[in-house]
């Protein structure tokens, strides 16, 4: 059976990254790893595209500063319960839906990406570049949270947690699980 989402080796996601080098930095080992959990995730679960969902699933089980930013609690715990549940019955109706947002523009060149995984890869990059690093899952958590109709979004609010709150501590994150 022929997968619906291209494969990208770890490699190939980083040189894509260097093709875009005039967004900022490329995404670098570890966004590549976090690219390629969440694209086993979408294959696994059926669905056409990477989303933000399947990011930030991926980003929860393979970055352990992602992990500290939420810190260790029941909400952290259920977050994870819906991410698991996805292809279990939370997240089917997601299946035959593009994940889409008026609020962003459609990025066409991210093949595998829905439009807002897309718009998180590019606004991970410039956030780094802003910072004049390279882009870590941190970065990548505060961009697929951006957009407020984004799944990642949807899910961090069933499982309790406020998005717009941890974007707020997103932008003074120093790495201090206190902070």
């Amino acid at each position: 059976m022929q997968s619906r989402i291209p494969r990208q080796s770890a490699h190939e996601a980083q040189e894509q990254g260097v093709r875009h080098a005039d967004h900022g930095a490329g995404p670098g080992a570890e966004l590549a790893a976090v690219v390629a959990g969440a694209r086993r995730r979408a294959l696994r679960d059926a669905d056409r595209q990477i989303d933000t969902a399947h990011l930030l699933h991926s980003l929860l089980e393979s970055d352990a500063e992602v992990r500290a930013v939420f810190g260790e609690g029941p909400q952290t715990a259920r977050l994870l319960g819906y991410l698991v549940q996805r292809s279990i019955g939370y997240g089917l109706r997601w299946q035959s839906a593009v994940e889409d947002s008026d609020a962003v523009p459609v990025v066409t060149e991210a093949a595998g990406f829905s439009p807002l995984a897309a718009a998180g890869m590019a606004y991970a990059r410039e956030r780094a570049a802003r910072r004049e690093g390279t882009p870590c899952g941190v970065d990548l958590l505060a961009a697929i949270i951006v957009d407020p109709q984004a799944r990642a979004v949807e899910v961090l609010e069933r499982a309790g947690i406020d998005s717009r709150a941890l974007l707020a501590r997103l932008e003074t994150w120093t790495g201090d699980p206190a902070h």
